[in-house]
């Protein structure tokens, strides 16, 4: 653990537990930003089977469009908008946040390390930006409506793009027209956070997806 003031940098998720677990006890509100469910894997516990109280109006989590691709993140995410959480998506980039009331922000860093801030002008401004990138995402039933078909062809898209064939040649062996399958292709390497096909592969690879 490193302390500079009011800053402190923690190492491994037991460290940030240990550290934080009665805060996410007694949060009357919690905001998380997240690319996926692998970041704040730790916190799953508050929001699950240690903490019992409801999650509406409580619990506000903002995702990137590949948690919605991988079946085992979905189900969790989709229980934890059953039991009251606000879930939305975002195509945007996010900066991985936990915001827990007005007490700290915990910000994801690189090689498992988390930053606790309590200083009240940093969380000021963390919390706009969350609420910023809130406001300009969309509510997880909307984004899945629109995203069903990008979902239910990405298995087949990552097929067809591990081949090396030509973009006609994929787009006919999907029943797509060439347009259309490289408007899925790019709403897929979106989902993925990925900037090219060989990215979209490894990350693809790293969800387990193919």
């Amino acid at each position: 653990m490193e302390t500079t003031g009011d800053v402190v940098v923690v190492r491994g998720e037991e460290e940030l537990f240990a550290r934080t677990a009665h805060l996410f006890a007694a949060a009357e509100e919690i905001a998380c930003a997240a690319n996926d469910l692998h970041t704040w894997a730790v916190t799953h516990q508050f929001h699950g089977e240690q903490d019992h109280r409801p999650l509406e109006g409580r619990v506000r989590k903002l995702y990137r469009p590949a948690v919605l691709l991988d079946p085992t993140q979905a189900e969790h995410v989709w229980e934890r908008h059953r039991l009251g959480a606000e879930i939305r998506i975002t195509r945007d980039e996010v900066n991985e946040t936990i915001i827990v009331g007005e007490r700290l922000a915990i910000l994801a860093g690189d090689g498992h390390s988390y930053t606790v801030v309590t200083r009240p002008e940093v969380l000021r401004s963390v919390t706009s930006l969350f609420n910023a990138a809130w406001r300009a995402s969309t509510d997880i039933k909307v984004f899945d409506a629109n995203f069903a078909e990008v979902r239910a062809l990405a298995p087949r898209i990552l097929d067809v793009l591990a081949s090396g064939c030509k973009d006609e040649t994929a787009a006919r062996t999907l029943g797509l027209g060439l347009r259309t399958y490289r408007r899925r292709v790019a709403e897929l390497m979106n989902a993925l956070g990925a900037t090219s096909r060989f990215q979209a592969g490894a990350r693809a690879r790293d969800l387990g997806l193919v």
